[in-house]
């Protein structure tokens, strides 16, 4: 069924799960401790309302002994087929990731979609994967 755009503001926060599937890591020569990151990478995001999407998206970042800027593009399909496209930047420090999003594009329920949002890595005991915690403010025509 398809979905009806929302007219209006929303603010959607979820945790999100990411893994990295086809990334490469580049050390830079002749400089202690540089690389250079790019690649697809995929999630898992729950959202507060209920509502589950999968998170395909392009990442960089450009790391001195692991931090610096951080880059990228991300899709949320949710399982009605809406969509949320978005820009993040950020940078990672100590160890964690910090950034702010601006919505590009939806589909769907997200029809024409602009807005901003924000995501922070949250503590993890797992291996090969990150968790954040993420938030829309939406605004739909």
């Amino acid at each position: 069924m398809p979905a009806t755009a929302l007219a209006g503001e929303q603010v959607l926060e979820f945790k999100l799960v990411t893994k990295p599937m086809d990334l490469k890591v580049t050390e830079v020569a002749n400089v202690e401790g540089q690389t250079v990151m790019s690649g697809k990478m995929f999630g898992v995001a729950f959202f507060k309302d209920g509502r589950v999407a999968v998170k395909d998206f392009v990442h960089s970042a450009d790391l001195i002994k692991g931090s610096g800027p951080i880059y990228g593009y991300s899709t949320y399909t949710f399982d009605d087929g809406s969509s949320i496209t978005a820009r993040y930047a950020g940078a990672i420090k100590d160890g964690r990731a910090k950034g702010e999003y601006t919505i590009l594009s939806g589909t769907g329920a997200y029809a024409n979609a602009t807005g901003t949002g924000g995501f922070e890595s949250a503590q993890a005991g797992f291996k090969g994967a990150g968790l954040y915690d993420g938030r829309f403010i939406v605004k739909t025509p």
